[in-house]
């Protein structure tokens, strides 16, 4: 399964997922998408990586059907953001000496995160951390630099996904 994202053009933060032939409607970085993504820009990264795996908060939602590998959230889960520690762009227990993004939320942003595979492998300081797939909010308010979709068609997308699933995120160019 390859997702395709692209941007719209009136409204660089938001954008089409194509999943299976079914277009959903998301929102991206606040700075459109950038084949240069770095740290802290807002921009959602151009390319084709592969999808790691499911994080949900047990206490919000159901397991959903997944064949990537899931993980509940915890109170004291993160990811780290700080891009001169050694765990840049990885999974992390707070609380943290250096910067992270704090999983466990109080909105529903986070109640379902599919780890992008961007920048992990190898990990380059400062090229940007903790891109994901995850909910949308109400409105659709652009990302940090993820994708973000309402959560009944977040949930049909992992469903289709499998290990070997991609996620391709163009430029409007194409």
């Amino acid at each position: 399964m390859n997702l395709i994202v692209t941007p719209s053009a009136q409204n660089q933060s938001r954008g089409t997922l194509l999943c299976d032939d079914v277009s959903y409607d998301c929102a991206v970085g606040r700075a459109g998408v950038s084949t240069h993504k770095t740290e802290g820009d807002g921009a959602t990264p151009v390319g084709i990586f592969p999808l790691r795996e499911m994080f949900y908060r047990a206490d919000r939602i159901n397991l959903p059907t997944c064949s990537l590998m899931r993980k509940i959230i915890a109170r004291h889960d993160g990811w780290c953001d700080a891009s001169g520690d050694s765990n840049y762009n990885k999974f992390i227990r707070l609380p943290s000496a250096m910067s992270a993004e704090n999983l466990w939320r109080d909105d529903h942003v986070y109640d379902v995160i599919v780890v992008i595979g961007y920048n992990d492998d190898p990990v380059i300081t400062g090229k940007g951390s903790a891109i994901f797939m995850h909910v949308a909010t109400p409105d659709f308010a652009p990302t940090a630099g993820c994708i973000a979709l309402a959560l009944p068609n977040l949930i049909a997308v992992i469903q289709s996904l499998s290990p070997d699933s991609t996620i391709t995120i163009r430029t409007q160019a194409g």
